[in-house]
Parts: structure tokens; sequence; C-alpha cells
């Protein structure tokens, strides 16, 4: 694992444990697993820049905020 995957991932944990989006944004994920999870998993399996790319793509598709269902997502 490279500096840029660690600080990445660092991030992202910093973020989920904080609250993530709910805590910091009062929004609720749309999506399981959650948006900051699935890039996680997408960063450990593609790496740094793919893995962020398809979760920036993930995050720019959450755009229901009053959705009441989740949507099913695994990475794939």
């Amino acid at each position: 694992m490279n500096w840029l995957q660690r600080f990445c991932l660092h991030c992202i944990e910093r973020y989920q444990r904080n609250g993530g989006g709910e805590n910091q944004f009062r929004v609720d994920c749309n999506f399981t697993p959650t948006c900051s999870e699935y890039t996680r998993q997408a960063i450990l399996r593609y790496g740094a820049l793919k893995g962020c790319w398809r979760g920036w793509l993930r995050i720019r598709r959450c755009n229901q905020r009053d959705l009441v269902g989740k949507i099913h997502d695994p990475l794939k």
C-alpha cells in the first residue's frame, strides 16, 4: 500500500469516526454500503486514483435527500 492510499484511507476513516454525512452534513446516505465505505473498499481494491474516482462517481449519484429506502449497490 502506497502513501496516497494510506492518506486517503486515513481521511475516510476519520470522516467515518466523526459521524459521516449524517453528523457533518445532516444527510443520510441513500446507499448500502455508505458512499464512504464504498470508496474505502474501492481504494483497497483498485488503488487510490481509480478508487477515489469510483467513489466520486458514486457520491454524484447520491442526490435524493428524501429517499425512504436504501439502494443496495455493492462494489463490483
